[in-house]
């Protein structure tokens, strides 16, 4: 048995706790009956004495003392009743006192004298010297001149007790065993959709992820359990899904230009015809090569983002300096569309973050623009900060993004048109990049664009 399973831990404190509550149910069972029956005894004797008092000492003239003895052994018989009665004079000498009762549970000259005032009527629990114990009510008779005391042995109350003892110590096993038994049923009932849940979950694997845990529904953890690890398990696929997805669409920008320098080569290998330029053909070797490069570099990129790089180097950053440090490099490059870029920033506007990446999101929101405005356009950038957060945007007045392409512009290799992203080298990471960047700076990214009047990109930094 493992003792250290949760199934034995929670019938072990089940069973546990029954027992203590047995136990202490017990413990207050006996002595809730071992104070009723004593009240009830002193109640008894407080009532004899009574009736003795009035009955036979009350009205006893002093020189009918030697008439009382007879009268309370014909009236009560102590000896054979096994009850202890005694009459004491004010002064302290006894009048009468009982002889040893049948049952010899007690010795009537070990008992003290009970001290009681007038009008009052004592009764008390009588510890005597050999360990035994009597029960004893005291009453005064006679204007204080005697003072009756009746009692009894508590042995009938110890005899009673025990047997409740016996029985109760008696149950203890059969309590053990149902609650024990109980116990393990219940905690067996309880896990069971725990076991259904692992022995789905020992299935799953990367072959079958859209399978899914039992939900039992019963409102508890359990069923939250089942369903938070069933969200995990759809995480798991998507990220899954998109790995595959990730590595088909790098296959496929890979084996394009790969494609292309297989040829090349293999023609220059084979020594085609002399009027073939060999430096020519060379030169035109350049272009895939340069696709491969970059999209080489930006799939390293995305792969040093994805393993947290962007979240190492944080510091304080002026965002309005940096998109304009970054416009003046970039510059020569919408020269030659002759595109008119600005800037505009509001003063000093300060972000925290990795200064390198930043700036990998602003080249590449402008490299964007510049690649998808045609010649004579504009593209403007601004950095703006108000309530409690700084926004970048860069719009500009290119051919725009049909309006079903919009969620989906952010995806690692999507591309609106393919045609058009293999002219301009693009493989359709640019804006993954960025993405992913601002996912782990903290900021959003958003665009709104329409076909043929451009499109503005809006990123939104917390200060």
């Amino acid at each position: 048995m493992n003792t250290s399973s949760i199934r034995f831990r929670l019938s072990a404190w089940y069973a546990g706790l029954l027992i203590l509550v047995y136990v202490l149910f017990a413990a207050l069972l006996m002595h809730s009956v071992q104070s009723f029956l004593e009240a009830s005894v002193l109640d008894t004797q407080a009532r004899r004495a009574r009736q003795i008092a009035s009955t036979l000492v009350t009205p006893l003239a002093p020189a009918a003392e030697s008439t009382l003895v007879g009268q309370v052994r014909a009236l009560y018989s102590p000896e054979l009743s096994d009850r202890f009665i005694r009459i004491t004079r004010a002064d302290g000498s006894v009048l009468y006192r009982s002889g040893e009762p049948s049952d010899h549970s007690f010795v009537p000259a070990d008992v003290p004298p009970v001290p009681v005032t007038f009008g009052e009527e004592l009764r008390r629990r009588q510890a005597l010297p050999d360990g035994r114990t009597v029960l004893v009510a005291a009453v005064h008779a006679g204007d204080v001149r005697y003072t009756v005391e009746v009692g009894v042995s508590t042995a009938a109350i110890s005899a009673l007790l025990r047997q409740l003892l016996w029985l109760t110590a008696l149950g203890l096993p059969i309590m053990v065993v149902l609650a024990v038994s109980g116990g393990y049923l219940l905690v067996k009932r309880t896990l069971a959709p725990v076991e259904r849940i692992a022995s789905k979950a020992e299935l799953i694997t990367h072959h079958n992820l859209a399978e899914r845990l039992p939900v039992v529904r019963t409102g508890d953890e359990l069923e939250r359990l089942a369903i938070s690890l069933n969200h995990m398990i759809s995480r798991i696929d998507d990220a899954f899904q998109q790995s595959r997805r990730f590595v088909a669409d790098a296959s496929h920008e890979l084996r394009t230009p790969l494609t292309v320098l297989r040829s090349e080569l293999e023609s220059l290998a084979h020594n085609r015809p002399p009027e073939s330029d060999p430096y020519e053909r060379l030169g035109s070797l350049l272009q895939p090569v340069e696709r491969l490069s970059k999209t080489v570099e930006r799939l390293f990129a995305l792969s040093r983002l994805d393993a947290g790089e962007a979240q190492t180097e944080w510091i304080e950053i002026d965002l309005g300096e940096l998109v304009a440090t970054t416009v003046d490099q970039m510059l020569l490059l919408a020269a030659d569309k002759e595109i008119t870029v600005t800037c505009e920033a509001q003063g000093r506007v300060l972000v925290s973050g990795d200064r390198s990446r930043l700036k990998q999101v602003v080249v590449n929101l402008l490299d964007n623009a510049i690649k998808y405005t045609p010649p004579h356009g504009a593209v403007h950038l601004r950095v703006t900060a108000a309530q409690g957060c700084v926004v970048l945007s860069v719009e500009d007045s290119g051919v725009g993004i049909p309006a079903e392409a919009l969620p989906h512009v952010f995806e690692r290799f999507y591309r609106v048109d393919t045609t058009r992203s293999d002219d301009t080298g693009g493989a359709g990471l640019g804006l993954a990049i960025v993405k992913t960047i601002c996912d782990a700076h903290g900021a959003a990214v958003r665009v709104a664009s329409a076909l043929g009047r451009g499109s503005s990109f809006h990123v939104t930094f917390p200060r």
